[in-house]
């Protein structure tokens, strides 16, 4: 690597200590958007682009305060991390885990810059939540949470200006919550939020866009190596709405799907889910149980405590959990049982390391800022759809999103096929999402 990503990387590690996942997202980025910008556009390096997009442009950071069910007090931090507002107003969701912290969210935000702007939909990017943990609180607590949440959230947000979405911990329920209080203290009925219930507001098959729009992106991944998904077999980490609905159209699609996990364990199945499987697994999380040994005892299937999906023998493994699930140990495994192809379902849930050895093994990689962009282009949808009044049917937004993941496909090609012939998916979305950013940034001059 050259001298001006060596000095941009000991910059990037004085300014932002104690903030692993930022350093790591920006570093990923940074290797690939520096050699291109010296080589087809040093103009960019004098601007110092990079620089100011991995700059937040703002960081909210407030007390929430709320009354749980035994008139106890408690007392959450929220967050929203307003990264990039070149192409459009900030754009990304809202994360409930007690694992929310700022180098998570500064991360997260980070990577939906990119990510929003391979849509080609006028979208800036940002990220947001709290250390509120969902599990185990009643609807009552959940809701007198958002409601606070909301009562600060409001003062920073707007559909010209900032509109989240859901993300971990944050489902229909919680946007539902957190759009009544928005309402009822700008008293407006505008389109603020995405993740909305259909019947107000919401786009149909936007929890099943990511899942979805992941499973269309390796579409054709496969459809460039002259292959298809009608038989292969699949690994997917997590049971969330990602992990679910990518089985789903998987299974659609012909492809044996084999596992899905959560932070206990994995459930195998050897002989493949089926939809109605998968319908089960999905019912049981909706009446709150995490336990997957009622699967294990309704159909032939084997639990397996503590691990990861990654050792199974399998041709394509699609993580879907959270940051950093798979590492340099797993991507071996996978490379040993002969996997062909790895597209991230999560956000970043690579390790640097295990990126690398994949890459070297030549197994077909696709970042999750292409692969999982499904989310965030539906929720563009659904604020079209706001604006002009209408809700489209299910068939015309599946197509839409289907449009959308092989544009960012081509767009992976376009800037990541390299001279041997191979695509570099990662430095396709990468500089794909890099450029139109840096130029939007450099007409608009130095703000």
């Amino acid at each position: 690597m050259s001298p001006n990503y060596h000095s941009f990387i000991k910059m990037l590690k004085l300014k932002n200590p104690h903030q692993p996942e930022f350093i790591q997202a920006v570093t990923e980025v940074a290797e690939d958007v520096i050699p291109y910008m010296e080589n087809h556009s040093p103009a960019l390096l004098k601007e110092k682009v990079l620089e100011r997009i991995m700059e937040p442009e703002r960081i909210v950071s407030f007390r929430v305060c709320w009354e749980d069910d035994q008139h106890t007090i408690q007392i959450n931090r929220g967050f929203r991390v307003q990264m990039n507002s070149a192409i459009g107003p900030y754009k990304g969701g809202l994360r409930f885990s007690p694992t929310v912290n700022l180098s998570i969210l500064k991360f997260l935000a980070f990577e939906q810059v990119f990510k929003n702007s391979l849509t080609g939909l006028p979208l800036g990017g940002g990220k947001g939540g709290s250390d509120f943990d969902p599990r185990g609180k009643s609807d009552r607590e959940i809701m007198r949470f958002c409601q606070s949440f909301m009562t600060e959230l409001c003062r920073h947000i707007g559909p010209n200006l900032d509109v989240p979405a859901g993300d971990i911990g944050v489902g229909e329920r919680e946007i539902g919550y957190l759009f009544g209080q928005y309402k009822r203290i700008r008293n407006e009925f505008t389109g603020i939020l995405t993740g909305k219930g259909p019947s107000w507001g919401g786009s149909l098959i936007r929890p099943e866009a990511t899942g979805y729009g992941l499973l269309y992106f390796v579409e054709k991944m496969l459809y460039e190596r002259d292959m298809t998904l009608k038989g292969k077999t699949i690994t997917i980490s997590g049971s969330g709405n990602v992990a679910q609905y990518a089985a789903i159209k998987a299974i659609h699609m012909g492809a044996k799907v084999i596992s899905v996990s959560n932070s206990d364990g994995v459930l195998y199945d050897r002989d493949g889910f089926t939809i109605d499987k998968i319908n089960f697994l999905a019912q049981l999380k909706t009446n709150g149980s995490r336990d997957f040994k009622e699967y294990t005892e309704t159909y032939q299937s084997e639990f397996i405590p503590g691990e990861k999906p990654w050792k199974l023998k399998c041709d394509i493994a699609l993580p879907c959990a959270t940051q950093n699930e798979l590492n340099e140990k797993d991507a071996t495994l996978l490379i040993e049982n002969g996997c062909i192809c790895i597209a991230e379902g999560a956000n970043m849930p690579c390790t640097l390391q295990a990126v690398r050895l994949v890459q070297k093994a030549g197994i077909s990689y696709a970042p999750g800022k292409a692969a999982n962009a499904g989310g965030v282009a539906v929720s563009g949808l659904e604020m079209s759809q706001n604006r002009i009044g209408q809700c489209w049917s299910e068939e015309k937004v599946d197509n839409k999103l289907k449009t959308i993941m092989h544009e960012i496909h081509d767009t992976c090609i376009h800037y990541g096929r390299e001279e041997s012939g191979k695509i570099n998916y990662l430095k396709g979305a990468n500089i794909g999402g890099f450029i139109k950013v840096a130029k939007a940034m450099t007409a608009q001059g130095i703000v």
